[in-house]
This record gives C-alpha cells, structure tokens and sequence, in this order.
C-alpha cells in the first residue's frame, strides 16, 4: 500500500459515488468509506487502518469474521471453544463491547445485557469486504467507537455467479451459492444463500457436569437478497435483506443448566442516493429484529426453564457530503431506537422485562489538504432519552515532511453507552435497575510515522487510551443479586508496528504489538490481554499454486482480574500457531482449497478451561460463472 501523496483526484465526483453505497469501491479497492463516512483512499487515512477483500478472505479460507479479525493488527480474541462458541475480541487493549460493528454502515444490533456484538455469528458467505478503523470514532459514529471499528460490507459490485461446497475435520460442512447480476443496464440483483455445520468437540473437558461431556456443535443457515436501480444520472436506489438462524450447543457448567442457544437475525434496509457534480446524499432506513433462545437440550426450548431476548432496532441515517478544494466535508443526522424484551426464570415465576431507548444524532467531519499537510477533524453531539446529551470530538493533522514519508498525531474522544439491560436491571438475572448509571468516556491520543524504504511499506504508533466511567458488575455474595455501576479508570497504552513488502515471487506482511493495560486504582493488568503478539504472514504463488501462510504469537496474559470472588490473578501462558492454505485453480472457473488450521497441533487456551481443537484439516471446492 503506497502512501505517497494524495491529489485533488483522490476526492474526485467517482469517490463520492463510492460513499453513496457505504460499500465496495468499485473501480479501486483501495478506497475505504469508514474512516470518516465519506470515500477517500486509504493513503488519505490518518487513522490505523486495514482493509480486507473477498480475495484474500477466499486466500486465507476464514471460516467466520472472528478468523478474518485475528489476524489484523491490534486484535486479541478469547473464545469459549472452536468455531460458533461465545467469543470476545479486544482492539488494543479496549473492552469487546467498545468496538463498533457496522454491517454495510449500519449499526450491528446487540442484543445481550453484556453490550457486545454477537458478530462471531454473521456468515463468512456474505462478506465482501472488510474496513477496520483502531481507535476512537465516536465523533463520527456515536456511542461503542472507543477501541474501533469494523464495517462488514456485503455487496458484491462484480457481475458473478458462484457455488461453493467444502468438509473438513469434526464433521464440519459448508455450502454456498450466489447470484450477482445485472439484469437490466440500470438494475442490479443479488441473491446469496449458505449453511455451515460441525459436530464439534468438547469444549469443557475437566467439567463435573454430566451434561457437559459431549460435543459442543454448531449450524448456520443464512440468506441475502438485494436490488439496485438507477433511476437517472443523478438518483438511484437500493433494497436490501438478509437473515440468518444459528443453533450452538455449549457447556452449562452444572447439571439442570442452559446449554443450547439458537439466534434469529433478520435485518432489511432501504436507501435512496443523489450524486450530482461534487455534492452527494443518501438516505437509509433499516430495521433489525434479534431473537436469542438459551435453553436446557433435555427440557427443550419452550420450556419454563428457557430464556428470551427479542430485541428490535430502527436506524434512520441521513448523509450528505461535498467535495471543497483539496478535501471534503460530510455532515448528517442519524436516529435509533431500541426496544427489548427480556423473558426468563430466576428464583420466582418466570418475569418479563420491556424498555425501550431512543437516541438521535448529529455530525460533522472534514478533512483538507494544504501541500503536504493533511488535517482533519469531527464533531458530534448524540441525545439519549435515558442519559441526556453526549458530545464527542477528535482531531489529527498528517505531515508529509519527505516524499513518502509522513508523519501523523491524533486526538479523539468517545463514549461507551449502558446497553438497556444495565440500565434497567433485569429480573430473571437477579440484576437491579440503576438509574444513575453513566456512559463510559474516553480520550485518545496516537501518533504514528510511516513510510515506503526500498520494497518495504511501513508504519509505527504509539496510543494512549484512558477509559473513566468503566461500567462493571458486581453481586451480593448472600443473596447473587447485583447490578452494573461505574468504577474507577484504566489506561491502555502501547505500540503498534506493521510492515509489507516482496522478496522475489514471495508477499511478506508482519504485525509486532506491545500492550500495556492496567487498572489505574492498583496498576492490575486487565485479563485476556496479551501484552506482546506477532503476527507474520507469507503468501506465495508456486505452478499455480496459491500459499498462504500465517504465524500468530500472543504472549502470557491473565484469565481474570481480581474481585470480590476472586483475590488472585489466573495465569495463561503464551502460545503460537501456523495455518497453511493452499488453492489452485483447476480451470479459470473452478478453484479448489485446502486449508490445515494449528499445523504443529498446539495445545492453548484463550479462555481458561475452554482448550482449542488442536490441528483440524479443511477442504473446499468454488465454481464461478
């Protein structure tokens, strides 16, 4: 990625064609729409920034988002499990619920009382693009933009037809097929659909529990279907759905315990583009409906012993952005509303809960260019219904001090809204209402230099988070009826280096990162963070064959923090794994795969008590038309 220097071009009338659809840049993948919601080249980016393609999700055969995550710089996982169990991701150092997940610019619902997003659950079979901002952007998106952002963009602009199948180790299948095509010059569909299974393994090994000593499986079944039309040179317009149904098994921990989960996701949105000269507009409605069933396999899921969250969320986004000298500015509204339902037993009949939030937005981002000075900035001023309003700033300026080298300093604010179950309690969890609980802030600085020295392209950066306000749980040891509060601050800091470049026919990319993450009333490093991780990757092309290879080190680390219930740190050791995938395509229409996740069969866990799969083996089979 050449980060030499950008020209009034990069802002041109095509780019903002490209915003319009929140989605995958047509004529240059190099174009990213996340950053600042406005397209621009990814040189133009002061922020970190890693932009993957369905090409090389295809190359490294990710079998989930989660897979495709971990590999990109900042990123931590812990996992309950192998493929569909719970998973938490944290970018540099932040909390999983302080990332941002965006599914074709639209908020990701979140239903659970934790503010995470399930996004271990969207189908890999979907996703043509992936854009990942580190670091604040509640300036630009509101509230969950502490750590990042992730936008998964589904739309394919390529007109290709595929069908996909594949098996691998643990009685793992998938299958897929899809259909992109213009079927008029000013209309476009497209219509996708997948399954993905495995039987398995036991996650729990060690546990007491009967019930836990089987297979933990999981099944996906997914669906997408969408239709562009161009009405004129200057209006076009879009309707999108998809839905998927997912069924994972897990371990209770005790006998008469909730072991099965099954999630409903159906989300449609609807759009509405202008693009004249240098202006351009769009409007999006979208309604997500979010259903979650956790039961006991033997009582079945309409049982008493079963529990439900329903949740609905509406967005409304109106964007609008201009092209102005050496630059652009985008401003616009955005409105949210969220309604839950949450049903469930605790120790009395079964007891329901409803709420429902509305918040409404307003923001303002630019950016210019002055020589070889770049500067931007964003404002936003959100309004909840529950905890009042909210403003959120960051600025950064770039310097271009020698032809392809440049250097850049940044400073953001963001915020961490309470999900409504923290908010309001939740009775079949035994958790109170707090009605004086407040969103989490943070301010961020990095600064970075970057640079291409001979074949090498690289970049360096040095952040500084501190999150106040941390929202954390705490219970009665008598009676296990709790609550969320605030407690005091932690401070995530460290040092980001990445670097790309070819030796003869080989592709070489590394990530180096040190973490330093603590709690700022005891100086207790904060759990299921590795403080130094490497990440080197290596792809080749040997006779047609395409190579890829990954290496991944994640340094010790502790499960827990103390607390109440616990007065020691759990202690993780550090671990490392290499995957090797290889593809070739047997015609121009067919490609086959094959992939061996954890080659050296590793034993590790990012979860303590959950140990990994060990060394499991795939093999799958495209064919385009």
């Amino acid at each position: 990625m050449n980060k030499s220097k950008t020209t009034l071009c990069a802002f041109s009338a095509t780019a903002l064609s490209l915003w319009a659809a929140y989605g995958y840049a047509q004529d240059d993948d190099t174009q990213i729409v996340t950053a600042n919601r406005f397209a621009q080249p990814v040189s133009s980016v002061l922020a970190s920034t890693s932009v993957v393609t369905r090409e090389e999700i295809d190359q490294w055969q990710s079998k989930n988002l989660l897979e495709v995550l971990r590999r990109l710089p900042g990123v931590d996982v812990a996992q309950n499990g192998g493929i569909g169990q719970s998973a938490s991701m944290y970018v540099r150092g932040s909390e999983a619920r302080h990332t941002l997940i965006l599914v074709d610019g639209v908020p990701f619902a979140k239903p659970g009382i934790t503010g995470v997003a399930d996004f271990n659950q969207i189908p890999i079979s979907i996703i043509q693009r992936v854009e990942f901002i580190r670091g604040p952007r509640s300036a630009v998106y509101g509230a969950d933009a502490i750590g990042g952002v992730v936008n998964v963009i589904t739309q394919n602009p390529n007109n290709q037809n595929t069908l996909a199948a594949g098996f691998g180790s643990k009685g793992y299948q998938e299958y897929s097929g899809s259909v992109n095509q213009n079927v008029t010059d000013q209309t476009r569909l497209t219509i996708a659909g997948s399954y993905q299974a495995t039987n398995g393994y036991n996650v729990q090994p060690d546990s007491t529990s009967p019930v836990d000593r089987d297979r933990d499986g999981w099944r996906n079944k997914a669906f997408w279907a969408g239709v562009d039309h161009q009405f004129n040179e200057e209006f076009s317009g879009f309707f999108r759905g998809y839905g998927y149904a997912a069924n994972s098994d897990y371990d209770a921990g005790y006998a008469g315990g909730q072991d099965e989960q099954q999630i409903y996701n159906h989300s449609f949105d609807t759009g509405l583009r202008f693009n004249k000269d240098d202006y351009s507009s769009q409007l999006i409605a979208s309604y997500q409906k979010y259903k979650i069933y956790n039961y006991v396999s033997t009582d079945g899921r309409y049982a008493d012993s079963n529990s439900l969250d329903d949740m609905e969320q509406r967005n409304l986004q109106w964007g609008n952005t201009l092209a102005i000298a050496h630059g652009m500015v985008s401003a616009g509204l955005d409105w949210q509303q969220q309604k839950l339902t949450s049903v469930g037993q605790y120790l009395t009949p079964r007891d329901q809960d409803s709420y429902k939030q509305d918040n409404s937005g307003a923001y303002l981002t630019a950016q210019q260019q002055f020589g070889t000075v770049t500067l931007e900035g964003s404002a936003r001023g959100d309004d909840n219904e529950d905890f009042g309003r909210h403003g959120t700033w960051q600025t950064a300026a770039g310097w271009e001090f020698i032809p392809g080298y440049k250097a850049s300093l940044s400073y953001g604010t963001g915020f961490q809204a309470p999900t409504l179950g923290q908010l309001y309690g939740l009775k079949r969890y035994g958790i109170s209402s707090n009605p004086d609980l407040a969103p989490e802030k943070s301010k961020q600085w990095e600064a970075a230099l970057e640079g291409l020295t001979g074949p090498v392209n690289w970049r360096i950066a040095a952040y500084h988070n501190k999150v106040s306000n941390l929202i954390t749980y705490a219970s009665d040891p008598v009676t296990f009826e709790g609550g969320y509060y605030n407690e005091k601050a932690v401070t995530l800091k460290g040092i980001e280096a990445t670097a790309d470049f070819d030796t003869s026919f080989i592709h070489h990319q590394i990530t180096l990162g040190y973490l330093d993450a603590r709690r700022d009333s005891d100086g207790e490093t904060l759990a299921r963070r590795a403080r130094e991780q490497a990440k080197y990757q290596l792809g080749l092309t040997v006779y047609d064959f395409d190579i890829d290879v990954i290496y991944q080190y994640y340094g010790k680390r502790y499960d827990n923090n103390t607390n109440e219930y616990s007065s020691v740190q759990r202690r993780l050791p550090s671990y490392s794994t290499v995957d090797l995938a290889v593809s070739y395509p047997v015609t121009s229409q067919l490609t086959v795969r094959g992939r061996i996740a954890n080659l050296f069969d590793k034993d590790y866990e990012t979860a303590y008590g959950y140990p990994t799969p060990g060394t499991e083996y795939y093999l799958s089979a495209s064919y385009s038309f």
